[in-house]
C-alpha cells in the first residue's frame, strides 16, 4: 500500500522522459502557455501565510530586542562594570536600591578584575589606567596580566614574535596578494570559458582519471599482496599473515569497487553525455546572461548584513539583565526568562534570514535560466534577471520564506544538540555519546536532503509559480522519473564543479608561490599562500554555485519540457543538442529541420527586399533555434 501510495503521488518511476509524457497533465497545470515564450505564465502570490508569519516573526524580534535595550546597556560588554554595576568610562545613573550605584566613571575606562581564584571573591572596579595596578596592562577596556598562562605559553614557544613576524609579511606582500586575488578571479572565468567551450573532454578526462586510478590502484594491491606472500617466511607469526591477509581483504574490495565503477561507467555512457549536454547549455546560458555572475557578491552583501546585525542584537541581549543587590555593597545583573527567549529567538532568526538570502539567490538564478530556456528567439531575451527578480519580490517572497524557515528549524535544532552535548559534558558516557553523535548525523543528512529537495522547488516555482509543497511535490516527481540522470547530475557533475574549484585553488597558489618566494626578507611566505588560496576558494566556489544552479535549472526544464509537448504537434524549447536525449528523438530532429529548412525559404524573399540587415537578424534568429 506504502508504495501504491508513492507512485499515485508522485508518478511512477521510469527513467526516461518521451515525447508527449503526461501532457494532459502538463497542460491542465499550466493552462496559459504562450508557444513563443512559455515562460510568460499567469502568476499569482504564493504562500501568502508565510509573508505574514515572517512579519510577524520580524515583529516579535523588534519586540524582544527593544525590551533587551530597555534593561540592558551595550557598554557593560564593551566597557564592563564593576561591583556596584556602574559602568566605566560612563555617568551612571543612581539607584535607589544601591547606595553605591551613580558614579561618574567617566575618566576611569578600564575594568580591573582581581580575584583571589575563587569566584565568590571576585573584585570588579573602573581604574584610569592599568599601569598603576602592579603585573597588569590594558586589553579593549580591560585590565589583563602581564604573566597570565596564555603570555608564558606565547613567550616561551614564541607566539608572540610569530604573530608580529606575520604581520609584517603579509604587510610586505599586499600588493601582491592583491594581483593574485585578480589572478583567481581571471582563473575563475577562464575555467567557465573552459566548461562552455570544452565540457565534454573535461568530463571524459575526469572519468578517465578516476578509471585510471581505480585500475592502478587495484593492481598496485594484487602485487604488493603477492610480493608480501613470497616474502613471508615458512615459520612467519600470526602477525605476519594477518597483514598479508590485510592485503588480500583490500585487493579484493579494491577490484569489486573498480568493477562497479567500470559497470556504473557503462551503464550511465549516455547520461554522461546528457551531463556533457547540460554543461554546454548552462555555458550558453550564462554567456547570455553574465551578470548571474554577480548575484553570489549580493549575496555575500547581505548576508553580512546579517551577521552584523545578529552580532549586534547579541550584544544588547547580553548586556541586558535586572539588578540584582547581594548586599549593599555588591551587585550584578541576572537575565529574566524573557532575556534568555529572546537569545534563542535571535538565534532562529539569523538562520531563518541566512537561508532566506540564499533561497532568493536561487530563485532569481532559476528564474533567468528558466526564461532563457523557455524562449525560443534568445534575440528576444529582454532582461530575465530583473524578470525573475520582479516575480521574486512580487509573488514568491512567502515560498523563500516557507522553504528558508524548514531548512532553519532543522539548523536550529542541530545547534540547541551541540549546546545540550555541551552542557552535560561532564556527565556523558559511551552510550549517551553515540546517541548524540548518531541524531546528530540523522539531522545533517535531514538538511543537506531539505536542501536539495527546497533548491528544486525553488526552480519549479520559478519557472511555473507553484506554491511550495505544489512545487516540491512536481520536483520530486521529475526527480524520481529521471532517478539515473539525476545520480549522474549529481555524481559526475559535482564532481568535475569540484575539480574546478581544486583548480582554481591549485593554480592561484602555484602563481603565489613564485611571487612570495622571490621577495627578500619574509619570515613565513606560506602565511600570505594560504590567504591567498582561501579567497580563490571562495571566489571559485561563488562562480561554480551559480554555475551548479543553472546545470540543475535546465536539466528540470528540460525533463518538463519533455512532459509538456512532443516535438511534432507541440516543438521543444530545448536546443538540438538536448533533443538527441528524447525518446523517438528522430522523428522530433526531422520535425525541427523541416521546420528550419521551412523558415529559411519562407525568410529568403523577404531577406532579399528588406536588406542586408534583416538578413543579418534572420540569420541570428535560425542560428540560435538550430543550437
Amino acid at each position: 500500500m506504502g508504495a501504491t501510495a508513492h507512485l499515485c503521488c508522485f508518478g511512477a518511476r521510469s527513467d526516461k522522459v518521451s515525447p508527449g509524457e503526461s501532457v494532459q497533465q502538463s497542460t491542465a497545470a499550466s493552462p496559459h502557455r504562450d508557444d513563443s515564450n512559455a515562460f510568460e505564465n499567469d502568476r499569482h502570490c504564493t504562500d501568502i501565510l508565510f509573508i505574514a508569519v515572517k512579519a510577524a516573526f520580524i515583529l516579535i524580534l523588534l519586540v524582544l530586542i527593544i525590551y533587551c535595550m530597555a534593561f540592558g546597556d551595550i557598554f557593560r560588554i564593551i566597557n564592563g562594570y564593576d561591583d556596584c554595576a556602574n559602568v566605566c568610562g560612563r555617568d551612571n545613573k543612581p539607584d535607589k536600591d544601591l547606595s553605591c550605584k551613580g558614579v561618574d566613571r567617566t575618566e576611569q575606562k578600564f575594568l580591573l578584575v582581581e580575584s583571589s581564584g575563587i569566584s565568590a571573591d571576585m573584585h570588579r572596579q573602573c581604574v584610569a589606567t592599568c599601569e598603576d595596578t602592579e603585573g597588569y596592562k590594558p586589553f579593549l577596556n580591560r585590565c589583563i596580566r602581564k604573566e597570565n598562562p596564555a603570555q608564558e605559553v606565547a613567550t616561551r614557544t614564541g607566539l608572540r614574535n610569530y604573530f608580529q613576524e606575520v604581520s609584517e609579511d603579509l604587510e610586505s606582500c599586499s600588493v601582491d596578494i592583491l594581483w593574485l586575488c585578480v589572478i583567481a578571479f581571471v582563473f575563475s572565468l577562464l575555467t567557465l570559458v573552459l566548461l562552455r567551450i570544452l565540457p565534454g573532454l573535461i568530463v571524459w578526462l575526469v572519468l578517465l582519471a578516476v578509471i585510471v586510478v581505480c585500475t592502478v590502484g587495484t593492481i598496485w594491491l594484487w602485487v604488493k599482496w603477492h610480493f608480501e606472500t613470497e616474502q613471508m617466511p615458512s615459520e612467519a607469526g600470526e602477525g605476519a599473515k594477518a597483514r598479508v591477509n590485510n592485503y588480500l581483504y583490500y585487493a579484493i574490495a579494491a577490484t569489486v569497487a573498480t568493477l562497479i565503477v567500470y559497470l556504473v561507467i557503462l551503464v550511465m555512457r549516455k547520461r554522461i553525455k546528457l551531463v556533457v549536454q547540460l554543461f554546454r547549455e548552462a555555458g550558453k546560458a550564462i554567456s547570455n546572461m553574465p551578470f548571474l555572475l554577480l548575484e553570489p557578491i549580493l549575496t555575500f552583501i547581505s548576508i553580512a548584513a546579517v551577521i552584523v546585525l545578529y552580532v549586534y542584537f547579541t550584544m544588547w541581549i547580553e548586556s541586558s539583565g535586572m539588578l540584582r543587590v547581594e548586599n549593599n555593597q555588591s551587585a550584578h545583573y541576572v537575565k529574566d526568562t524573557t532575556m534568555l527567549f529572546t537569545r534563542w529567538y535571535n538565534l532562529l532568526a539569523f538562520f531563518w534570514f541566512c537561508q532566506f538570502i540564499i533561497g532568493c539567490q536561487h530563485m532569481v538564478i532559476a528564474g533567468a535560466v528558466a526564461c532563457w530556456f523557455f524562449t525560443r528567439n534568445k534575440s528576444q531575451l529582454g532582461s530575465p534577471i530583473l524578470r525573475a527578480f520582479g516575480n521574486l519580490l512580487r509573488y514568491h517572497l512567502g515560498t523563500v520564506a516557507f522553504g528558508s524557515f524548514v531548512i532553519a528549524v532543522v539548523q536550529f535544532l542541530r545547534a540547541t544538540l551541540k549546546l545540550l552535548m555541551y552542557s552535560i559534558r561532564e556527565h556523558q558516557n559511551r552510550v549517551t555519546t553515540c546517541i548524540f553523535e548518531c541524531c546528530q548525523c540523522c539531522l545533517q543528512c535531514f538538511e543537506k536532503f531539505l536542501q536539495y529537495l527546497t533548491r528544486n522547488a525553488y526552480i519549479v516555482t520559478a519557472m511555473h509559480g507553484d506554491s511550495f509543497c505544489s512545487a516540491g511535490k512536481n520536483a520530486f516527481r521529475l526527480l524520481t522519473n529521471n532517478a539515473l540522470r539525476v545520480f549522474a547530475i549529481n555524481s559526475v557533475g559535482d564532481f568535475v564543479l569540484i575539480l574546478a574549484k581544486v583548480f582554481v585553488v591549485v593554480v592561484t597558489c602555484l602563481v603565489g608561490m613564485e611571487l612570495i618566494q622571490k621577495k627578500q626578507g619574509l619570515h613565513h611566505p606560506y602565511v600570505p599562500i594560504i590567504l591567498v588560496g582561501i579567497f580563490a576558494y571562495l571566489v571559485a566556489h561563488c562562480f561554480m554555485t551559480v554555475y551548479e544552479m543553472t546545470v540543475d535549472t535546465i536539466f528540470l526544464c528540460f525533463c518538463e519540457d519533455c512532459e509538456t509537448n512532443d516535438g511534432i504537434s507541440r516543438p521543444y524549447y530545448m536546443s538540438r543538442g538536448l533533443m538527441e536525449f528524447v525518446q523517438n528523438s528522430k522523428k522530433a530532429l526531422a520535425v525541427h529541420d523541416s521546420r528550419t529548412a521551412s523558415t529559411l525559404r519562407e525568410g529568403k524573399a523577404w531577406t532579399t527586399d528588406e536588406g542586408s540587415g534583416s538578413r543579418k537578424k534572420l540569420t541570428k534568429a535560425i542560428s540560435e533555434t538550430v543550437d
